[in-house]
């Protein structure tokens, strides 16, 4: 293959790239390879304000601003210092190029730099005569996830109620309740892997607790940013919380990490406790009580907890290190008891019953004995269960590990592996050594064969008859839960990954009591993790990409189900309060709202069922009882026009569609602002002001073909808006002929389309833009301040107004019926006036409360107008034709082909036929106006059917029409045209 030519031009200085000496090796001449450099001083002419553009030719053998992937391009952090690598902009590389050769320069060699497509680790400046910050602790997958996973799973359950559980449950049922635990820990384990593969986990933030991640409102801070921490200090931002929440969102992860932290607390307390019974025996064992057997738990348990919580506060390396020691500590006790188990027993150990391996013993431990209150399957896994958990040990402390997502899948299944084998073999091993009746006696050996001599100790020589049958045996796995410890000699371990949090429950000293409830929120934990990953695979978010290959949605659910039958089947209501526990905080996440954006699976959800509900949408055949009025609003910035945005909210929130439309006028070529960031200042002044509705802006020429643009493209599918609304143009008689011909040319595209037509006009006007941008900031992209208006006011015991005048589908009924259901105008009684005939007022009542009452309103002020056709007084008469004056062609007397020209030149213009002709009409509006000043001065709010201007009429005409019906009017009018199509029915079906 033929190499293309590369141009002769001075060699490129380029930002993270590769050029081709990267690819081939070293340049001509024996230079060293071009490498990416920290900033580029090669640009074109400069179209934006991108400081990083620059002209490379070495890459693809032309002059390009692109640039090739990059790490830094995706990185959302940086060292104080650096800059931010960023590709170019769109408008950088669309632009007309112009390029300056001056801006051109040599590349520089910088081996020590990446070639961009790896992680870089920026180095920020340190100042002089100031030691750089000592580098935070980090852990590898051994250290800090699986023996700390390890450290948690084994506890006092392993030393203090195994042998006792394997005595009740049999060594068989014993290994169901191990398995059935560590299928819900395993698939729980699964999930919590791919929640820690599913993107990169940033460490920095000082954190005392490395179970929950602290971190503020605007994330975590990143190391790199030289925060100056004490060493040995946590600066971990990770954590369950954190990796959950990042993932899955706030509510769950709010939810999931509360419950789990209340967890962990009461695990602390059945360790301490665990250790403190151990403790308390030995000193029972030496008669050294300190006060008596119970409190002496509770003393013994106070100081272990305050020295624990002294090693965490000593900080995470203190804490690493004291975990290595216990670690080695188990394994040692665990070596001890494995050899204590072949050594012979001694004549001591036999009285207790001890016999080391016998198959007569395993065979009769193989099977359950259920003893007591607590001797029931269910009752020994919920004691059992606390022992399979502490498989998120590693995840909380996910910020202070080298590779989180390498770390926490490969420690935790390795921690579960490991320790379900030696739960497994512990429990198998004892059941073949130790009888589940002993005396403790050394008086009760007897001969082989005594008569008199039950049970399965009789064959070794022992006799433990009478305490068994007394029920009162001391020792044994039945009876003595130190069982274990008596041959080994190292007690439970009693570390804890939040072991600085106090228990509450610590002063019942009564491990039995602990352990069932620290099932029970576990396995809600537990059950809430595998349901949220369930969740965010079924929602098919592209945000969730987790890496970790045996991860599986179903089973995943498998988990979550089979942790919820489990807790039901445990303890009910402790199931039923654990779960209304998470409901609340879910609630409360949910009203609270924080003020957080991480890319969550609910987001994505929320994205999932808004688009299925609307695509069901369609296959849902409209009918009138489910007509639902979507308003298209035009409010320019809808911060400009309070008025109209809170009137049209009164109405549609919770009901219907509210959509804002902006047309922003400017030339196609000519460059405009991100709309992305003015669209989202507009809708955060919407969320402010609790309007629920959408914003969408569109660019155009003028104000007409943007606003056809809106009304052909807006909505999506069925949810499409079916009114027009739009404040009522009051300089019409001042503004340009053109903008005159361009509003009445939008209601009749709107009409064209088969909108519906609302004009709110005001006493004051509806446009405050001028006011507020004589004190809003112009670096905002939406004024902040929330002006008041009329329509989030109390209205007390007004009226509402409704002239009904003509049959446009019961439009005009309807959006003052809907504002009066809301608390504001609650109070106001609705008034509906008709026109009728003076002789024929009773008939036409009865007709029109008949209708009204069928469509259940509940309107029954029903007014007829006899005197609207009457003839409206002379200076009213005058008044309009002053106001049309000034747009009257004055063509009576003039020659024809004059007439036409004039008509085709001003077409807004009005000529003496058209007066003549639209007589009667326009003196039907002035006496409307009067109508409407003797009858609804005192109304909160008016609401009357306009007339519709036939296309052809000069616009001018119509504008006088609309003025002069609504001027003068005190309270806010609403002039509403519907597009003759039914919007109410009083039909059942």
């Amino acid at each position: 293959m033929a190499e293309l030519p590369i141009a002769e031009l001075p060699p490129a200085r380029c930002s993270g790239r590769f050029t081709i000496s990267t690819l081939l090796g070293t340049e001509e001449g024996g230079r060293g390879p071009y490498v990416p450099t920290e900033s580029s001083s090669c640009d074109s002419a400069q179209p934006t304000q991108l400081s990083g553009s620059t002209l490379c030719t070495r890459t693809f053998g032309y002059n390009t601003m692109d640039v090739v992937p990059a790490y830094e391009h995706y990185a959302n952090s940086k060292g104080v210092g650096d800059t931010r690598k960023a590709r170019p902009s769109l408008a950088d590389l669309h632009s007309i190029l112009k390029p300056d050769p001056g801006h051109l320069c040599a590349p520089v060699s910088d081996p020590q730099r990446s070639n961009g497509l790896t992680e870089a680790s920026p180095e920020a400046s340190v100042e002089p005569g100031t030691a750089p910050a000592p580098e935070p602790v980090r852990f590898g997958w051994v250290k800090g996830v699986m023996i700390r996973c390890m450290l948690n799973i084994w506890g006092v359950i392993l030393y203090l109620r195994l042998p006792w559980i394997t005595a009740q449950a049999g060594i068989a049922l014993t290994w169901l309740i191990i398995l059935m635990s560590v299928t819900v820990t395993t698939i729980t384990g699964l999930s919590i892997s791919a929640i820690s593969t599913n993107g990169k986990v940033k460490s920095g933030t000082v954190c005392v607790c490395p179970g929950m991640g602290h971190e503020g409102k605007g994330g975590p801070k990143n190391t790199l940013g030289r925060q100056q921490t004490p060493r040995g200090a946590s600066t971990a931002s990770g954590g369950t919380y954190f990796l959950i929440s990042r993932s899955l969102g706030p509510e769950l992860g709010g939810s999931i990490g509360l419950i789990f932290a209340f967890a962990n607390a009461v695990a602390v307390a059945m360790h301490t406790v665990g250790f403190a019974e151990t403790v308390r025996d030995l000193l029972q064992e030496h008669n050294s009580l300190i006060v008596d057997p119970t409190n002496d738990i509770r003393i013994i348990g106070v100081v272990t907890v305050t020295v624990l919580l002294g090693i965490s506060l000593a900080g995470m390396e203190w804490e690493a290190k004291a975990q290595i020691l216990f670690f080695l500590v188990i394994l040692v006790s665990f070596i001890n008891y494995l050899v204590g188990t072949v050594i012979p027993a001694t004549t001591e150990k036999q009285a207790k019953g001890f016999f080391s391996y016998r198959a007569d013993i395993f065979a009769q431990n193989f099977v359950p004995n259920w003893r007591g209150p607590e001797g029931s399957f269910f009752s020994l896994f919920s004691i059992f269960f606390p022992s399979a958990t502490g498989i998120l040990a590693g995840a909380n402390i996910s910020g202070d590990l080298k590779d989180p997502a390498v770390a926490i899948p490969k420690g935790t299944l390795m921690a579960i592996f490991w320790t379900t084998l030696s739960y497994l073999v512990l429990s198998a091993t004892i059941g073949a050594c130790v009888v589940r009746d002993a005396s403790g006696s050394l008086n009760d050996s007897v001969v082989l064969g005594s008569p008199g001599c039950e049970g399965l100790a009789c064959t070794f020589g022992w006799n433990f008859t009478g305490c068994t049958q007394r029920q009162s045996c001391r020792y044994g796995l039945s009876n003595y839960y130190q069982v274990l410890p008596s041959w080994c000699p190292t007690p439970a371990r009693c570390l804890s990954p939040c072991h600085e949090h106090l228990a509450l429950v610590l002063p019942t000293a009564e491990l039995n009591a602990i352990a069932p409830i620290i099932s029970n929120f576990f396995l809600c934990s537990y059950a809430l993790i595998n349901f949220s990953c369930f969740h965010a695979s079924i929602t098919n978010s592209p945000g969730w990409r987790p890496s970790f290959r045996y991860y599986s949605k179903w089973a995943a659910l498998f988990g979550a189900a089979i942790s919820v039958v489990i807790m039901f089947l445990l303890t009910w209501w402790a199931a039923l309060i654990a779960f209304g526990i998470v409901i609340f905080l879910l609630g409360y996440v949910l009203y609270k709202k924080p003020d957080v954006n991480w890319g969550s699976s609910m987001q994505a959800s929320s994205y999932n069922m808004a688009l299925n509900y609307s695509v069901g949408l369609s296959e849902v055949d409209e009918h009138i009882k489910n007509y639902r009025q979507g308003c298209l609003v035009l409010t320019g910035p809808p911060n400009f026009r309070p008025a109209l945005v809170d009137f049209v909210g009164t109405f549609t929130k919770n009901l219907s569609l509210m959509l804002c439309g902006n047309v922003v006028i400017a030339p196609r070529k000519q460059k405009m602002p991100d709309s992305r960031l003015t669209a989202d200042g507009h809708t955060r002044w919407l969320m402010k002001r609790k309007i629920k509705a959408f914003y969408t802006d569109v660019v155009a020429e003028n104000l007409r073909s943007g606003v056809q643009m809106l009304i052909q493209a807006a909505g999506l599918g069925k949810m499409r808006p079916n009114i027009l609304v739009l404040g009522y143009k009051r300089n019409w008689r001042t503004a340009s002929p053109q903008s005159l011909e361009d509003y009445v040319g939008i209601l009749h595209d709107a009409f064209d389309f088969k909108y519906g037509v609302c004009l709110l006009r005001m006493k004051e006007g509806l446009n405050v833009s001028r006011v507020l941008q004589a004190h809003m900031d112009p670096t905002t992209l939406a004024c902040e301040q929330q002006a008041s208006t009329i329509f989030q006011s109390e209205q007390g015991k007004k009226t509402i107004d409704i002239y009904w005048l003509f049959d446009d589908g019961g439009l005009t009924l309807l959006i003052p019926y809907l504002m009066g259901r809301k608390k504001r105008w609650g109070k106001c009684k609705i008034r509906v006036f008709v026109g009728g005939q003076i002789n024929r007022m009773d008939e036409e009542r009865k007709v029109i409360v008949s209708l009204l009452s069928k469509f259940r309103l509940g309107f029954h002020d029903v007014h007829i107008l006899p005197d609207i056709n009457q003839k409206p007084r002379p200076e009213h008469i005058k008044r309009f034709d002053d106001l049309i004056a000034p747009f009257r062609l004055n063509d009576g007397f003039k020659d024809e082909a004059i007439v036409n020209e004039m008509r085709q030149g001003c077409p807004w213009k009005i000529s003496d036929e058209e007066v003549d002709k639209n007589r009667v009409k326009s003196l039907r509006q002035v006496r409307l106006n009067e109508i409407l000043l003797d009858y609804s001065q005192d109304a909160a709010l008016i609401a009357i059917t306009p007339p519709v201007g036939r296309k052809g009429c000069p616009s001018s005409l119509y504008m006088a029409w609309l003025e002069t019906l609504s001027q003068d009017l005190r309270p806010p009018v609403i002039l509403i045209r519907g597009n003759q199509e039914n919007v109410l029915t009083f039909y059942c079906q």
